[in-house]
This record gives C-alpha cells, sequence and structure tokens, in this order.
C-alpha cells in the first residue's frame, strides 16, 4: 500500500486530541534540557490543514501527514525547558497559541511577515484591523512606541513610574507607534499596499509561561486572542484551540492550563487622558479615567497636552 494511503488511513482512525487527553493525561518525563530533544517529541495532535482557508498563504511547517506540535505546562511555568522546540519554531516563522495572564493568544515573529500573514488567514482577521505587540521589558516597548510619558517639568506627569507598578500585568496600553514597528503589522495580502501604522497595542503579560518564551527571542511577539471562530467568545480550552484551529494551520499550541474569560484592560495613551476603552481583568487605577466619563481636573494636572479625544481603534484580543 502505497506510503500515502496509510498516512491517510492513520489520520482518519485518530481521535481528537480532547478525547485523548481525557481518556489519558499523562504527565511529561522530566528530563534535563541537554537531554529533551534529542529523546523526548512534544505531545502532538494529529490534525489535517484546511486548504481552503489557507489558499493563498505560505507553506505549513509540517508536511500533510505530520502533526502541530502540543506541548503540555505546569501552569506555573516549571519545566521551561519543554518550550525548546516553541522557541525555535518561533524564530524559524511558526504560527502558534500560547497562554498569557489573561486569555490564550495566537501569536507570531513581529519581523516574519509572511507569519502574520498566516496569524490573519487562521484567524480570518480583516487586512486593516490591529494587532498587539508582546513584549518582555519596557526597553521592547521604547524600541516600538514613543513609550510612556516620564514627564518633561512643564506640567506633564510622569506615567512611567506608575505603569512600573502595574507592569507586568492584565493591561493592554494603546501608544503611539515608532518606524521601528514593521509596516507589514497591518499588511495582507501581497497585492495590498503598505498603510503608516499610528498606534499600537503593547501588553507585558505577567505570565511565567509567556515570560519564558519571550526572553528568549529577539523581538516581541504579534498576538491576537482566541476566539470562537463564529461567536464572539474567548476560547479557554487549549485543548478545544488545538482542535478547532490546528487544521487552518496552526504549528504549535502551548497548554498551561484552562483560562478564564477575563481579558486585558485596554487603556488609550493617545489622548489627554490615559483612559480606559474596555475594562477587563486589570483594575481602574486613580490616573486612569472610563471613556465617556467627563474629567474635572485643570490642565496642570493632565499627563498629556491637550490633544484629539478621538480613541483609535482598538488592538484585536
Amino acid at each position: 500500500m502505497p506510503f500515502e494511503a496509510i498516512a491517510s488511513a492513520f489520520l482518519a482512525a485518530a481521535p481528537s486530541l480532547a478525547f485523548r487527553r481525557s481518556v489519558a493525561g499523562l504527565p511529561l518525563p522530566s528530563q534535563p534540557p541537554s537531554s529533551f530533544l534529542p529523546r523526548h517529541l512534544p505531545v502532538r495532535a494529529l490534525m489535517k490543514r484546511n486548504p481552503k482557508r489557507l489558499k493563498y498563504s505560505t507553506p505549513r511547517f509540517f508536511k500533510k501527514w505530520e502533526a502541530m506540535v502540543y506541548v503540555e505546562m505546569d501552569p506555573l511555568g516549571s519545566e521551561t525547558w519543554r518550550l525548546e522546540p516553541v522557541i525555535k519554531l518561533i524564530k524559524e516563522g511558526a504560527v502558534g497559541v500560547i497562554p498569557t495572564d489573561t486569555v490564550y493568544a495566537i501569536v507570531c515573529d513581529l519581523r516574519s511577515y509572511s507569519s502574520i500573514e498566516r496569524l490573519r488567514r487562521i484567524k480570518d482577521i480583516e487586512s486593516k484591523k490591529p494587532l498587539s505587540i508582546l513584549c518582555h521589558s519596557f526597553q521592547d516597548i521604547d524600541k516600538y512606541t514613543v513609550g510612556f510619558p516620564r514627564g518633561d517639568g512643564r506640567g506633564q506627569t510622569n506615567i512611567f513610574r506608575t505603569v512600573k507598578h502595574c507592569l507586568p500585568g492584565p493591561y493592554t496600553f494603546i501608544l503611539p507607534a515608532t518606524k521601528e514597528l514593521p509596516k507589514q503589522c497591518i499588511k495582507s495580502g501581497r497585492t495590498a499596499r503598505y498603510e503608516s501604522r499610528k498606534h499600537v497595542g503593547v501588553r507585558m503579560p505577567n505570565d511565567s509561561i509567556c515570560q519564558a518564551i519571550l526572553q528568549n527571542l529577539d523581538e516581541p511577539l504579534v498576538s491576537t486572542s482566541v476566539k470562537w471562530p463564529s461567536e464572539d467568545q474567548w476560547m479557554l480550552d487549549p485543548v478545544i484551540i488545538a482542535d478547532t484551529y490546528g487544521p487552518e494551520g496552526l504549528d504549535f499550541v502551548v497548554d498551561g492550563g484552562v483560562r478564564v474569560a477575563d481579558p486585558s484592560t485596554v487603556v488609550d495613551m493617545t489622548g489627554r487622558y490615559p483612559t480606559i476603552i474596555r475594562q477587563g481583568k486589570g483594575p481602574k487605577l486613580e490616573w486612569m479615567i472610563v471613556a465617556g466619563e467627563d474629567y474635572g481636573g485643570g490642565p496642570s494636572e493632565l499627563p498629556f497636552s491637550p490633544g484629539s479625544l478621538k480613541a483609535p481603534s482598538p488592538p484585536v484580543s
């Protein structure tokens, strides 16, 4: 029997990842980093890609009879050496799912145009819909945005000093982007024109698994949270995420346990006041206001110079 026929029969007979995990949740063997790659493979989910959705996207890493990489992790982030294959895949241009301190996110390398295009196609995101970036440090934020105001001695508040107390944490801050942010972050399709990027949502998640991945990469990750394909609701179980989006072209999933439907709090930092445009897990702090509420403070109390109060489009999350 031809090899392709054997492989197809094997895939058809394989149960879903959700079923196999519910039957046997065996712990992964504990090995030192040096022996992990040659001796043990991550858990793999046997799934097929959807050629219709990815018709014009770049090829997936794996051949059609191979499987997506699935890595189970302790939610506390112990044994981070298990993430080595995932980090390697991201650097090579993979698109996959990782946990954050709020919900799960589909991520890819910030500098890989083809990966960003595939991320948009996997989640079916509109070409002009903004994405967020996951950062490991304030140095990353300062590179790709104008950063948080440090105070100028002329009435501008030192917001940076207060932000340091809530990051890492469950916030998405919308900041003006710099030219370092690749324009292809908002470009989708090979024939689409590049468009200027004015604002970007930045996150610094307080999650040990996410931070372990970020600290081993050279750049931040482009990110969008995982939702049900036909509903505006978050997907919280990594097994269901793998079964749903694996066939659409995911290269890997990092399982950090089931999450709670509590997204990040989105704060617009581009206007006169730090304004909450979506209340989520991060609490409202005293230097923030809620969109639509009046603020009675005088000009000397403004953290930014007076400007437009028009809020940018919130990042995809």
